[in-house]
């Protein structure tokens, strides 16, 4: 609010939009981005959410409203997949309406746009996530296969053309966000999907529900305009006072396959580096998942490929090798997968691994108003310790959050490092939550859209994707 975001003097000016909808949810994503480019006063002057000043003043961007593109979706068309009985097919249909016409225009259109706003009404977020099922009426309807005709390969005498189109839905998960972003991936488009309630409550919830909901009109403004910031291209903030060429990994294991039985899994690595960024490599799908040990493990050669790539993308970028290389998993690493990630580092960088995982087993309490300070290290081991990533801050002169916190267990499992440091950096990475204006995560970054990135991934048959920033994730 004081100094503006940390690439204020690299990220500026008018920037081109997209907004893809009905025409009722186009009107009202320009009417709220209107709003937000002045300024939105808190309601309730006892709650601390700070007031925010509007997008240009804080941010220094502007949104070229004389020039939104815009692409039209038919309120008859999402009526009509609404009533489709089978989940895989409802959505399926639902996320074509948006991504076919977005492709398009990215493949055939010569204006640019900076990043597209996908509007969706409340019939898609409730209808359009996994278990979901529509009400019983005589106008659903029934279009789909059953479970044995959806992965067959035996040719039918008719209706072919159709049967193929119908399987291609069960190819990937039923949940609109993850199916939507995944079949963007290779079109590199970038996209932040906004609900409608979000910003039509006054037109459809009851006043006492305005009353509690525009309490939060500030902080969903700070949160739509930071991360619009960063998918534009630009780092909100930077940490102070980074270590210079060290880099940290976050493991990402997703299972591909339902059945608790089956073993393959897709892995991939989340990057960060000092600034903050990410970056997402994809590896390969294999047999990761032990149902015995309820771990993920690589082979050796995956585990070399996956921090290879790694280690050639901070080159590109630095032109020389990180001095250390932090990766972060919830679970041990074995000895197969460590050779392979040694093997990867050897004569470029020193590597260390980190279990880190979320702990319940006791609290720490204190004669205080307040609970334990967030920043709390309490070692019990050369490399071992407690850390508390939530709690008391005394800059703010109270907590984040009403509970009494639990700490996160810290472990160094492989390689050498003091804990202290370790410790330090991992309190640094929970707060690098580009995708909202948030102070403090309870979980470092590099793990905490680990799973939402797994989901992404697997969210369909053969996602095709390069090496991508972490804004076409999030």
């Amino acid at each position: 609010m004081l100094f503006g975001p940390f690439d204020q003097m690299r990220v500026r000016g008018v920037k081109n939009i997209g907004i893809i909808g009905t025409k009722k949810l186009r009107e009202q994503m320009i009417k709220y981005l209107k709003k937000i480019n002045s300024p939105v006063i808190n309601s309730d002057a006892n709650i601390a959410r700070p007031n925010f000043p509007g997008l240009e003043t804080v941010f220094g961007i502007s949104i070229n409203f004389d020039n939104i593109i815009q692409i039209d979706i038919k309120d008859n068309d999402i009526e009509k997949y609404l009533r489709y009985t089978d989940s895989h097919q409802r959505v399926h249909n639902w996320v074509n309406l948006y991504v076919d016409p977005l492709i398009a225009y990215s493949e055939k259109e010569e204006m640019p746009v900076d990043i597209w706003f996908i509007v969706i009404p409340e019939s898609i977020y409730q209808f359009g996530r996994p278990n979901s099922k529509i009400p019983k009426s005589a106008e659903n309807i029934n279009i789909g296969l059953k479970k044995q005709e959806r992965n067959s390969t035996q040719l039918d005498m008719f209706f072919q053309e159709e049967k193929e189109q119908l399987r291609e839905a069960y190819e990937f998960e039923v949940n609109f966000h993850n199916q939507l972003k995944a079949k963007i991936l290779s079109a590199k488009i970038v996209t932040q999907i906004i609900r409608e309630s979000k910003i039509t409550y006054r037109d459809i919830f009851s006043q006492k529900q305005i009353e509690e909901e525009q309490k939060f009109d500030t902080s969903k403004a700070w949160n739509i305009s930071n991360t619009l910031y960063y998918k534009l291209g630009g780092l909100p903030w930077k940490l102070g006072d980074v270590r210079d060429g060290v880099c940290y990994l976050g493991l990402v294991y997703k299972k591909t396959e339902s059945d608790s039985k089956s073993k393959n899994a897709c892995c991939a690595a989340q990057m960060f580096l000092d600034s903050g960024d990410g970056m997402v490599f994809r590896g390969n799908v294999g047999p990761w998942w032990n149902p015995q040990s309820g771990e993920f493990h690589l082979s050796e050669q995956d585990a070399f490929e996956i921090i290879s790539q790694s280690l050639d993308s901070y080159y590109y970028k630095f032109n020389d090798y990180p001095k250390e290389i932090f990766i972060h998993a919830k679970t041990y690493f074995d000895n197969v997968e460590w050779k392979g990630f040694e093997e990867a580092v050897k004569g470029k960088s020193q590597i260390i691994g980190v279990r880190i995982k979320e702990n319940s087993a006791f609290k720490i309490y204190r004669h205080s108003s307040y609970c334990v300070p967030r920043g709390t290290m309490m070692q019990y081991d050369n490399s071992k310790a407690f850390l508390w990533t939530k709690g008391f801050v005394p800059r703010f002169k109270t907590q984040i959050g009403l509970e009494t916190p639990n700490p996160i267990d810290i472990a160094i499992t492989r390689g050498n490092a003091d804990i202290d440091t370790v410790c330090k950096d991992i309190l640094s990475l929970t707060k690098l939550n580009y995708n909202a204006c948030i102070y403090g995560d309870g979980v470092p970054v590099t793990l905490k859209f680990a799973d939402s990135i797994g989901e992404i991934l697997t969210a369909g048959k053969d996602i095709k994707t390069g090496v991508l920033p972490f804004k076409h994730y999030i």
